[in-house]
Protein backbone atom coordinates (compact mmCIF):
# COMPACT_ATOMS: atom_id res chain seq x y z
CA UNK A 1 0.00 0.00 0.00
CA UNK A 2 1.09 3.31 -0.62
CA UNK A 3 2.22 5.11 2.30
CA UNK A 4 1.04 8.81 2.75
CA UNK A 5 4.15 10.51 4.18
CA UNK A 6 4.21 14.21 5.59
CA UNK A 7 4.88 15.50 2.19
CA UNK A 8 2.29 14.26 0.33
CA UNK A 9 0.16 14.91 2.72
CA UNK A 10 0.58 18.40 2.25
CA UNK A 11 -0.06 17.98 -1.72
CA UNK A 12 -3.08 16.31 -1.08
CA UNK A 13 -4.61 18.50 1.38
CA UNK A 14 -3.36 21.62 -1.10
CA UNK A 15 -5.43 19.96 -4.00
CA UNK A 16 -8.64 19.57 -2.08
CA UNK A 17 -9.76 22.53 -3.86
CA UNK A 18 -8.57 21.66 -7.63
CA UNK A 19 -10.48 18.25 -6.83
CA UNK A 20 -13.69 20.10 -5.94
CA UNK A 21 -13.14 22.57 -8.83
CA UNK A 22 -12.79 19.59 -10.92
CA UNK A 23 -15.75 17.82 -10.03
CA UNK A 24 -17.96 18.93 -13.45
CA UNK A 25 -15.39 18.38 -15.41
CA UNK A 26 -16.96 16.52 -17.69
CA UNK A 27 -20.24 16.63 -16.42
CA UNK A 28 -20.53 13.91 -15.03
CA UNK A 29 -23.12 12.93 -12.02
CA UNK A 30 -22.63 9.39 -10.79
CA UNK A 31 -20.25 9.47 -8.25
CA UNK A 32 -18.84 6.41 -5.80
CA UNK A 33 -16.74 6.57 -2.64
CA UNK A 34 -13.45 5.06 -3.51
CA UNK A 35 -13.15 2.26 -1.19
CA UNK A 36 -10.28 -0.27 -0.04
CA UNK A 37 -6.61 -0.53 -0.43
CA UNK A 38 -3.94 -0.13 -3.72
CA UNK A 39 -3.51 -3.29 -4.79
CA UNK A 40 -0.37 -5.09 -4.22
CA UNK A 41 -0.10 -6.73 -7.82
CA UNK A 42 3.74 -7.98 -6.83
CA UNK A 43 1.70 -10.85 -4.00
CA UNK A 44 -1.63 -10.95 -5.31
CA UNK A 45 -0.16 -12.18 -8.93
CA UNK A 46 1.31 -15.75 -7.70
CA UNK A 47 0.57 -19.04 -9.10
CA UNK A 48 -0.97 -17.72 -12.35
CA UNK A 49 -3.47 -16.12 -10.47
CA UNK A 50 -5.47 -12.87 -12.23
CA UNK A 51 -4.23 -9.76 -10.46
CA UNK A 52 -6.58 -7.37 -8.78
CA UNK A 53 -7.12 -4.03 -10.15
CA UNK A 54 -9.00 -1.14 -9.73
CA UNK A 55 -9.83 1.88 -12.57
CA UNK A 56 -11.88 4.82 -11.78
CA UNK A 57 -13.46 6.20 -15.08
CA UNK A 58 -16.46 8.49 -15.47
CA UNK A 59 -20.06 7.90 -15.83
CA UNK A 60 -19.30 9.33 -19.56
CA UNK A 61 -20.08 6.96 -22.88
CA UNK A 62 -16.24 7.28 -24.03
CA UNK A 63 -15.94 5.05 -20.72
CA UNK A 64 -17.82 1.84 -22.03
CA UNK A 65 -14.80 1.07 -23.76
CA UNK A 66 -13.17 -0.70 -20.39
CA UNK A 67 -16.61 -2.19 -19.83
CA UNK A 68 -16.65 -3.47 -23.56
CA UNK A 69 -12.78 -4.94 -22.50
CA UNK A 70 -13.78 -6.39 -19.84
CA UNK A 71 -16.65 -7.99 -21.42
CA UNK A 72 -14.73 -9.34 -24.35
CA UNK A 73 -12.12 -10.83 -21.80
CA UNK A 74 -9.31 -9.11 -22.75
CA UNK A 75 -8.15 -7.98 -19.59
CA UNK A 76 -8.57 -11.85 -18.18
CA UNK A 77 -6.60 -12.70 -21.04
CA UNK A 78 -3.76 -10.58 -20.02
CA UNK A 79 -3.79 -11.77 -16.19
CA UNK A 80 -5.65 -8.87 -14.47
CA UNK A 81 -9.47 -8.98 -12.79
CA UNK A 82 -10.67 -5.40 -13.42
CA UNK A 83 -12.64 -3.67 -11.38
CA UNK A 84 -14.68 -0.56 -12.59
CA UNK A 85 -15.10 2.35 -10.06
CA UNK A 86 -16.94 5.58 -10.53
CA UNK A 87 -15.59 8.59 -9.74
CA UNK A 88 -17.25 11.83 -10.06
CA UNK A 89 -15.00 13.46 -11.67
CA UNK A 90 -11.27 13.74 -13.41
CA UNK A 91 -9.60 16.18 -11.27
CA UNK A 92 -11.82 13.97 -8.45
CA UNK A 93 -10.10 10.85 -9.48
CA UNK A 94 -6.63 12.06 -9.15
CA UNK A 95 -6.12 11.99 -5.63
CA UNK A 96 -7.71 8.97 -5.19
CA UNK A 97 -5.13 7.21 -7.55
CA UNK A 98 -2.32 9.01 -5.92
CA UNK A 99 -3.62 7.99 -2.31
CA UNK A 100 -3.64 4.14 -4.04
CA UNK A 101 -7.64 3.90 -3.08
CA UNK A 102 -7.64 3.11 -7.45
CA UNK A 103 -4.65 1.86 -9.19
CA UNK A 104 -5.42 3.47 -12.08
CA UNK A 105 -8.18 5.98 -13.70
CA UNK A 106 -9.34 7.09 -16.92
CA UNK A 107 -9.48 11.03 -17.49
CA UNK A 108 -8.84 14.52 -18.63
CA UNK A 109 -5.27 14.88 -19.80
CA UNK A 110 -5.48 19.06 -18.91
CA UNK A 111 -6.31 17.34 -15.30
CA UNK A 112 -3.19 15.43 -14.95
CA UNK A 113 -1.38 17.90 -16.25
CA UNK A 114 -2.71 20.48 -13.70
CA UNK A 115 -2.08 18.26 -11.02
CA UNK A 116 1.79 17.74 -12.15
CA UNK A 117 2.26 21.37 -12.09
CA UNK A 118 0.53 21.21 -8.29
CA UNK A 119 3.51 19.05 -7.26
CA UNK A 120 1.06 15.57 -7.61
CA UNK A 121 3.13 13.25 -8.98
CA UNK A 122 1.24 11.44 -12.16
CA UNK A 123 2.12 9.47 -14.92
CA UNK A 124 0.09 8.98 -17.79
CA UNK A 125 0.31 4.91 -18.85
CA UNK A 126 -1.48 5.07 -22.45
CA UNK A 127 -4.12 7.55 -24.73
CA UNK A 128 -7.73 6.17 -24.72
CA UNK A 129 -10.11 8.43 -26.61
CA UNK A 130 -9.28 11.33 -29.25
CA UNK A 131 -11.70 13.92 -30.65
CA UNK A 132 -11.83 13.83 -34.73
CA UNK A 133 -9.15 16.09 -36.32
CA UNK A 134 -11.75 16.70 -38.97
CA UNK A 135 -15.61 15.81 -40.03
CA UNK A 136 -18.40 16.17 -37.29
CA UNK A 137 -16.43 16.42 -34.06
CA UNK A 138 -17.68 15.25 -30.60
CA UNK A 139 -18.03 18.69 -29.08
CA UNK A 140 -18.86 22.20 -30.52
CA UNK A 141 -20.77 25.36 -29.47
CA UNK A 142 -23.89 26.25 -30.21
CA UNK A 143 -25.86 29.43 -30.42
CA UNK A 144 -29.61 30.33 -30.96
CA UNK A 145 -30.35 30.75 -34.75
CA UNK A 146 -31.45 34.05 -34.54
CA UNK A 147 -28.58 35.32 -32.23
CA UNK A 148 -26.36 37.19 -35.20
CA UNK A 149 -23.44 35.09 -33.54
CA UNK A 150 -21.86 33.50 -36.60
CA UNK A 151 -17.84 32.59 -35.97
CA UNK A 152 -15.81 31.92 -32.54
CA UNK A 153 -15.08 35.35 -32.89
CA UNK A 154 -18.43 36.88 -32.20
CA UNK A 155 -18.28 35.97 -28.99
CA UNK A 156 -16.19 38.85 -28.06
CA UNK A 157 -18.29 40.51 -24.96
CA UNK A 158 -20.94 37.75 -24.95
CA UNK A 159 -21.63 35.07 -22.24
CA UNK A 160 -20.13 31.43 -22.66
CA UNK A 161 -21.26 28.30 -20.63
CA UNK A 162 -19.19 25.54 -20.25
CA UNK A 163 -19.43 22.78 -17.36
CA UNK A 164 -16.23 23.85 -15.60
CA UNK A 165 -13.75 26.71 -15.89
CA UNK A 166 -9.72 26.47 -16.74
CA UNK A 167 -10.67 23.03 -18.78
CA UNK A 168 -10.36 21.69 -22.45
CA UNK A 169 -14.03 23.67 -23.09
CA UNK A 170 -13.22 27.41 -22.53
CA UNK A 171 -9.41 26.76 -22.77
CA UNK A 172 -10.13 25.78 -26.22
CA UNK A 173 -12.58 28.36 -27.17
CA UNK A 174 -10.17 30.87 -26.15
CA UNK A 175 -7.35 30.05 -29.18
CA UNK A 176 -10.44 29.62 -31.21
CA UNK A 177 -11.28 33.47 -30.88
CA UNK A 178 -8.08 33.93 -30.94
CA UNK A 179 -7.25 32.35 -34.23
CA UNK A 180 -10.63 33.73 -35.82
CA UNK A 181 -9.06 37.19 -34.47
CA UNK A 182 -11.22 38.07 -31.51
CA UNK A 183 -9.94 39.07 -28.37
CA UNK A 184 -10.64 36.09 -25.62
CA UNK A 185 -10.21 38.13 -22.71
CA UNK A 186 -13.64 40.14 -23.77
CA UNK A 187 -15.71 36.49 -23.39
CA UNK A 188 -17.50 35.84 -20.43
CA UNK A 189 -17.58 32.19 -19.05
CA UNK A 190 -19.47 30.90 -16.29
CA UNK A 191 -20.29 27.13 -15.36
CA UNK A 192 -23.01 25.49 -16.35
CA UNK A 193 -24.59 21.40 -16.03
CA UNK A 194 -24.83 19.92 -19.42
CA UNK A 195 -28.00 18.66 -19.03
CA UNK A 196 -29.37 22.60 -18.20
CA UNK A 197 -27.57 24.54 -21.15
CA UNK A 198 -30.04 23.75 -24.38
CA UNK A 199 -32.78 25.68 -22.20
CA UNK A 200 -30.59 28.01 -20.38
CA UNK A 201 -29.88 29.20 -24.32
CA UNK A 202 -33.44 29.51 -24.82
CA UNK A 203 -34.32 31.50 -22.43
CA UNK A 204 -31.52 34.01 -23.06
CA UNK A 205 -29.87 33.63 -19.75
CA UNK A 206 -26.41 32.52 -21.62
CA UNK A 207 -25.50 33.52 -24.97
CA UNK A 208 -23.33 30.20 -26.64
CA UNK A 209 -23.27 26.54 -25.03
CA UNK A 210 -20.04 24.02 -25.44
CA UNK A 211 -22.20 20.67 -25.34
CA UNK A 212 -20.30 17.05 -25.99
CA UNK A 213 -22.39 14.32 -27.62
CA UNK A 214 -24.95 13.28 -26.41
CA UNK A 215 -26.23 17.04 -25.70
CA UNK A 216 -24.52 18.71 -29.16
CA UNK A 217 -26.76 16.56 -31.13
CA UNK A 218 -30.27 16.49 -29.42
CA UNK A 219 -29.53 20.43 -29.00
CA UNK A 220 -28.79 20.69 -33.15
CA UNK A 221 -31.99 18.74 -33.82
CA UNK A 222 -33.49 22.09 -33.32
CA UNK A 223 -33.95 24.70 -35.85
CA UNK A 224 -33.58 26.92 -32.78
CA UNK A 225 -29.86 26.52 -32.21
CA UNK A 226 -27.01 26.39 -34.78
CA UNK A 227 -23.15 25.33 -34.16
CA UNK A 228 -20.38 28.29 -34.91
CA UNK A 229 -17.75 25.46 -34.57
CA UNK A 230 -15.74 22.76 -33.02
CA UNK A 231 -13.10 24.31 -30.84
CA UNK A 232 -11.23 21.57 -30.30
CA UNK A 233 -10.66 20.77 -34.22
CA UNK A 234 -9.61 24.68 -34.89
CA UNK A 235 -7.40 25.18 -31.40
CA UNK A 236 -6.26 21.35 -31.29
CA UNK A 237 -6.98 19.07 -33.96
CA UNK A 238 -7.33 15.30 -32.42
CA UNK A 239 -7.06 16.65 -29.10
CA UNK A 240 -7.08 13.95 -26.59
CA UNK A 241 -10.19 13.64 -24.33
CA UNK A 242 -8.80 11.56 -22.01
CA UNK A 243 -5.95 8.94 -21.35
CA UNK A 244 -5.41 6.53 -19.03
CA UNK A 245 -3.25 7.64 -15.32
CA UNK A 246 -1.58 5.98 -12.49
CA UNK A 247 0.86 7.41 -9.50
CA UNK A 248 4.35 7.59 -10.34
CA UNK A 249 4.98 5.13 -7.10
CA UNK A 250 2.78 2.75 -7.80
CA UNK A 251 4.01 2.46 -11.87
CA UNK A 252 7.54 2.34 -10.17
CA UNK A 253 6.05 -0.28 -7.93
CA UNK A 254 4.28 -2.54 -10.25
CA UNK A 255 6.42 -2.72 -13.54
CA UNK A 256 4.62 -5.93 -14.38
CA UNK A 257 0.99 -4.87 -13.51
CA UNK A 258 1.98 -1.81 -15.63
CA UNK A 259 2.98 -3.38 -18.76
CA UNK A 260 0.00 -5.85 -18.53
CA UNK A 261 -2.48 -2.87 -18.40
CA UNK A 262 -0.79 -1.55 -21.05
CA UNK A 263 -1.23 -4.08 -22.98
CA UNK A 264 -4.70 -4.30 -22.30
CA UNK A 265 -5.88 -1.39 -22.72
CA UNK A 266 -4.26 -0.64 -26.32
CA UNK A 267 -5.96 -4.25 -27.35
CA UNK A 268 -9.03 -2.92 -26.06
CA UNK A 269 -9.18 0.31 -27.57
CA UNK A 270 -8.45 -1.20 -31.22
CA UNK A 271 -10.83 -3.19 -30.76
CA UNK A 272 -13.51 -0.70 -29.65
CA UNK A 273 -12.23 1.68 -32.53
CA UNK A 274 -12.45 -1.51 -35.24
CA UNK A 275 -15.93 -2.23 -33.31
CA UNK A 276 -18.24 0.61 -33.02
CA UNK A 277 -21.84 -0.73 -33.07
CA UNK A 278 -21.11 -3.25 -30.22
CA UNK A 279 -18.88 -0.69 -28.44
CA UNK A 280 -22.94 1.36 -28.38
CA UNK A 281 -24.33 -2.08 -27.70
CA UNK A 282 -22.61 -1.78 -24.33
CA UNK A 283 -23.47 2.12 -23.72
CA UNK A 284 -27.85 0.65 -22.03
CA UNK A 285 -26.40 -1.41 -19.72
CA UNK A 286 -23.71 0.30 -18.93
CA UNK A 287 -25.21 4.04 -18.40
CA UNK A 288 -28.53 3.14 -17.96
CA UNK A 289 -28.93 5.04 -21.92
CA UNK A 290 -32.07 4.56 -24.10
CA UNK A 291 -31.34 1.89 -26.58
CA UNK A 292 -32.14 4.35 -29.48
CA UNK A 293 -29.51 7.05 -28.12
CA UNK A 294 -26.90 4.59 -27.99
CA UNK A 295 -27.51 3.10 -31.34
CA UNK A 296 -26.87 6.66 -32.93
CA UNK A 297 -24.27 8.08 -30.42
CA UNK A 298 -20.85 9.71 -32.06
CA UNK A 299 -18.04 8.62 -30.72
CA UNK A 300 -15.16 9.79 -29.83
CA UNK A 301 -11.71 7.71 -31.99
CA UNK A 302 -10.55 5.14 -29.26
CA UNK A 303 -6.74 5.06 -29.27
CA UNK A 304 -4.11 3.72 -26.84
CA UNK A 305 -0.96 5.73 -28.67
CA UNK A 306 -0.38 8.56 -26.28
CA UNK A 307 -1.03 11.83 -28.88
CA UNK A 308 2.66 13.37 -27.38
CA UNK A 309 2.98 16.07 -29.75
CA UNK A 310 -1.03 17.24 -29.60
CA UNK A 311 -0.56 17.03 -25.41
CA UNK A 312 2.39 19.20 -25.84
CA UNK A 313 0.33 21.79 -27.83
CA UNK A 314 -2.41 21.22 -25.13
CA UNK A 315 0.88 22.16 -22.26
CA UNK A 316 1.44 25.39 -24.11
CA UNK A 317 -1.57 26.88 -24.40
CA UNK A 318 -2.65 25.86 -20.86
CA UNK A 319 0.66 28.17 -20.12
CA UNK A 320 -0.27 30.89 -22.32
CA UNK A 321 -3.95 31.08 -20.76
CA UNK A 322 -2.27 30.66 -16.88
CA UNK A 323 -3.89 27.11 -16.51
CA UNK A 324 -0.54 25.97 -15.18
CA UNK A 325 2.36 28.45 -13.96
CA UNK A 326 4.60 26.22 -16.67
CA UNK A 327 3.92 24.36 -19.59
CA UNK A 328 4.52 20.58 -18.55
CA UNK A 329 7.32 17.84 -19.62
CA UNK A 330 4.77 15.69 -21.20
CA UNK A 331 8.05 13.28 -22.24
CA UNK A 332 8.49 12.93 -18.25
CA UNK A 333 4.93 12.38 -17.99
CA UNK A 334 4.33 9.21 -19.92
CA UNK A 335 4.78 5.90 -18.00
CA UNK A 336 8.43 4.05 -18.51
Amino acid sequence: MFHVTARSSRTLAGLAGFALVGLALTGCSAAATPTGDATDATSDAADGALTPVTVGVLAIAPSVAMQYGIDEGIFEEHGLDLTLQTGQGGAAMLPAVYAGSMDFAVGNPLSVMVAVDKGLEMQIVTGYSNSKAEGDDINGVVVRSDSGIESFADLENKTVSVNAVSTQGDLTIKESTAIDGGDPSLINFNEMPFPDMEAQLAASNTDAIWLPEPFLSKALASEDFTLIGYPNQQALPGLPTMVTFTSAKYAADNADTLAKFRDAVEETLALAEANPDDVRATLPAFMGMDAGVAENMKMETFDGEVQTDVLVDLGELMQKYAVVTTAPDVSALIAG
